[in-house]
């Protein structure tokens, strides 16, 4: 309780995490908020069926909290038919005005997540997939950052629950915004699920590894990060890990 965790992908796609992470809480009987802006919810519904958790069930019984952001964007951009329904604004207002706030964005966060009395929820979980987008939408790196952490103070310290948030990056790419970001980040998360892709390019049997960083040095102990290097392969409904060179195909 009270974790923030990065997944953070460089060269490959580090989706598949997001995924493990939504079923995951699902089924541990979690309150979860999921910010989708990169794919629609009938992508994520597939996913989870195939990880046996019903997403449309979820938000049902009002376990699930699922913004669309492709398609908030589109009404936003094209027609404003939902907003006038609800009465509320947007969470993605801000592609629509010219000061770069998510404030609309972090009360939607706040409403969704904040327990009612009939709510039997072990506890709330905000996900969101990609933090990136939001960049590419108008909202400036400052902006972001205190979205993240005005998150970070209501569901982590206040209501004692988790984030997880996936962001890409490139080493190599001149988005600088992007790698502020994703920089500022990773020196406040607990814990960082780093997904990379092989250096020597692409293999059937091997599709990457990931590096598991506890932040250590955050609990005062003055220790060094705790550091694991695995890499992975991505089945149909599950991900296998090994030590680098133990593949299956290499033994």
């Amino acid at each position: 309780q009270g974790k923030f965790t990065l997944l953070r992908d460089t060269r490959t796609d580090g989706s598949f995490l997001v995924h493990h992470f939504l079923s995951f809480y699902l089924r541990a009987g979690c309150k979860v908020c999921f910010v989708a802006l990169l794919q629609s919810f009938s992508h994520y519904n597939i996913v989870a069926q195939k990880l046996g958790v019903s997403l449309t069930a979820a938000k049902e019984r009002g376990q699930l909290v699922f913004l669309e952001g492709l398609k908030s964007c589109l009404d936003l951009l094209f027609g404003e038919e939902e907003e006038e329904q609800s009465g509320q604004p947007s969470p993605l207002q801000f592609i629509s005005e010219s000061a770069s706030n998510l404030k609309a964005l972090f009360d939607f966060v706040q409403t969704s997540l904040t327990p009612a009395d009939s709510d039997s929820w072990k506890g709330p979980v905000l996900l969101v997939d990609d933090l990136s987008v939001l960049l590419s939408l108008g909202a400036t790196p400052v902006a972001v950052l205190d979205f993240i952490h005005y998150c970070r103070v209501t569901v982590c310290s206040q209501l004692k629950g988790n984030i997880v948030v996936l962001v890409h990056s490139n080493e190599d790419s001149e988005d600088e915004e992007n790698e502020l970001v994703v920089t500022s980040l990773c020196h406040h998360s607990d814990l960082i699920l780093w997904v990379e892709g092989l250096a020597t390019g692409f293999c059937k049997d091997v599709h990457g590894q990931i590096k598991i960083i506890r932040r250590l040095s955050l609990e005062l102990m003055a220790e060094q990060d705790h550091v694991q290097i695995y890499q992975y392969k991505i089945q149909d409904k599950n991900v296998t890990f090994f030590a680098r060179g133990l593949s299956a195909a290499v033994l």
